[in-house]
């Protein structure tokens, strides 16, 4: 069974960074391509950023782009959202998700696993 796991969401004021990582177990982490999503109160979830299995390709939403920086580890089974210059706009549940075709897709559906969700709000 595939697990995957978020953490380091928080309170943080705008302009401010974190980082949000998603641990994976009882997968082929290697072979998937990972992505995050966010979904804000009442609004559908969103692509944020993706990266294919090799961490050879990424992709960004323009709300995100030269702002957030997705990275994987594959030795450690975990990906990284670097979220920097924050915004109150970026307030939302984060999750992580997996696709087992290991090429970056921005929609939900073609996903096979997703965690539970981190939240990050920030505040103006």
């Amino acid at each position: 069974q595939v697990q995957l796991v978020e953490s380091g969401g928080g309170l943080v004021q705008a302009g401010d960074s974190l980082r949000l990582s998603c641990a994976v177990s009882g997968g082929a982490f290697s072979v998937y391509a990972m992505a995050w999503f966010r979904q804000a109160p009442g609004k559908e979830r969103h692509f944020v950023a993706g990266i294919s299995r090799s961490g050879s390709n990424t992709n960004y939403a323009d709300s995100v782009k030269g702002r957030f920086i997705i990275s994987r580890d594959n030795a450690k089974n975990t990906v990284y959202l670097q979220m920097n210059s924050l915004k109150p706009e970026d307030t939302a549940v984060y999750y992580c998700a997996a696709r087992r075709i290991g090429i970056i897709s921005t929609n939900t559906y073609e996903y096979n696993y997703w965690g539970q969700g981190t939240q990050v709000t920030v505040s103006s």
